[in-house]
């Protein structure tokens, strides 16, 4: 696949910002999202096989189309520092800003079809989460030698406008086959397009591992403004979906392998194995029960595991090991780039979620939902989560399908996930604190037509 392609595609479906459980959507198709993300035991559209691939053995011949506009607000506080030059070798601000490029336009698409009546095959395009930072302002100021006191500079890092830009772009090829008219298994081969840039990092150069091998004299070239560079991977999904189980309720579970990419050449001195960034994988279980004929309930329970991503679960103190931090460290892999090199700091998560589905008329179904996470960033992790300040943990949701006279039905979606921050002390400045924070709102709109 050649460049014109990829940017085709990736113009096609800009995820960009999806920052809501950690860096992964809160859901992925309208319905699902306006259930916080809650269905894996209850699958309703072509979307299904994001989730649960086990579900499109349920849904029938149909296709889905969707846009969300989608706005987080995001940004850092930096309080002053007593010790900056005397003990603080770097120093945020004081500042307080926020990010730019506040508006983002997400669509997906679905379709499924049967080829008999046990059989399903069907394709989700979608994103699976992002990042996105830009901060226009800011200023930094180090002492990386002890030489240079109160030398100030402009940037959140001292590099100018300083940011992260991330894309992931996921393609579910599903196939689903019922084994009885109340039990399903389903599989989806998945493949992957991500795409990463980064500005304004330039001073963190001599924590990385080409510096320490060079014995302090050459510069990195792959740490940070290198535009957009792209990447791909692949995994698998498997899930299982069981109806009237117990009674009434649905059960289904569904679990996404790590989803192996290749590596970040152009930012192969930021991220740790030489600019690896593969996918977590995740583990999906939940329910679904009929409280009436038209009253549904359905919870899920979600882990996402950021742990086995060393560039996304390294603490950033690993860089006090690296030879050229000047604190007596020998380990180079610790260094930025390195096997250890320093990260993010994001633990694994645990997601509950919880949603209702009301049909209200023979035409009109509404659903609300709500969906508690748990936050991968410690506090001691602050400092370079500004560029990542996925720290949301709450989202409350609304949605309605409407069906039209032949023309299909007509989705509608709004999320607000509520405003959270995590402050902790500078660890390269501990005299400092450092807060991080975000909230979001999104709309979303949709189609879906069964053939």
């Amino acid at each position: 696949m050649n460049k014109m392609t990829i940017i085709i595609l990736l113009m096609c479906l800009p995820i960009l910002a999806n920052a809501t459980n950690g860096y992964f959507t809160h859901g992925t198709g309208l319905i699902n999202r306006s259930l916080a993300g809650a269905g894996v035991a209850l699958p309703q559209d072509a979307m299904a096989g994001a989730t649960n691939p086990a579900g499109m053995a349920f849904v029938g011949n149909r296709f889905d189309i969707a846009a969300v506009l989608f706005r987080p607000d995001r940004g850092y506080s930096a309080g002053s520092s007593l010790a900056n030059g005397n003990g603080g070798a770097f120093t945020v601000g004081p500042d307080s800003e926020d990010s730019g490029d506040a508006t983002f336009f997400i669509p997906s698409f679905g379709i499924n079809y049967m080829l008999t009546e046990r059989d399903a095959i069907g394709l989700s395009v979608y994103g699976n989460g992002g990042l996105n930072t830009s901060y226009d302002g800011g200023t930094a100021s180090f002492d990386p030698t002890g030489g240079v006191v109160g030398a100030t500079f402009p940037g959140t890092f001292g590099a100018g406008t300083a940011g992260v830009d991330l894309i992931q772009l996921f393609f579910n090829f599903s196939y689903a086959h019922k084994f009885s008219e109340k039990f399903s298994v389903g599989i989806s081969p998945i493949f992957t397009i991500q795409s990463f840039r980064s500005n304004g990092l330039d001073a963190f150069g001599g924590f990385t591992k080409t510096f320490a091998e060079s014995g302090a004299t050459v510069m990195p070239t792959n740490l940070s403004g290198n535009g957009q560079e792209y990447t791909y991977g692949g995994g698998v999904q498997i899930g299982v979906l069981a109806k009237d189980v117990a009674g009434s309720a649905d059960f289904g579970i569904s679990y996404r392998s790590k989803i192996w990419m290749d590596e970040f050449d152009d930012y192969s001195d930021l991220f740790a194995e030489d600019g690896d960034f593969d996918v977590p994988p995740t583990l999906w279980a939940g329910f679904a029960v009929d409280l009436t004929d038209k009253l549904t309930l359905v919870a899920d329970y979600q882990k996402i595991w950021y742990e086995e991503v060393d560039s996304i679960s390294n603490d950033i103190q690993n860089l006090f090991a690296c030879p050229t931090a000047g604190l007596g460290g020998t380990d180079v892999e610790s260094c930025l780039g390195g096997n250890n090199g320093g990260g993010f700091g994001w633990d694994d998560i645990d997601i509950f979620k919880i949603g209702l589905q009301w049909q209200t008329h023979s035409d009109v179904t509404m659903r609300f939902g709500y969906s508690h996470s748990d936050n991968p960033i410690d506090d001691d992790q602050a400092l370079f989560n500004i560029l990542a300040p996925g720290v949301v943990e709450d989202h409350i949701t609304i949605g309605a399908t409407i069906k039209t006279n032949g023309m299909g039905e007509i989705n509608l979606e709004a999320m607000h996930a509520l405003h959270n921050s995590v402050k902790g002390s500078n660890p390269f400045d501990p005299t400092q604190e450092i807060r991080i924070q975000m909230d979001q709102f999104e709309v979303g709109i949709g189609w879906s037509k069964e053939f």
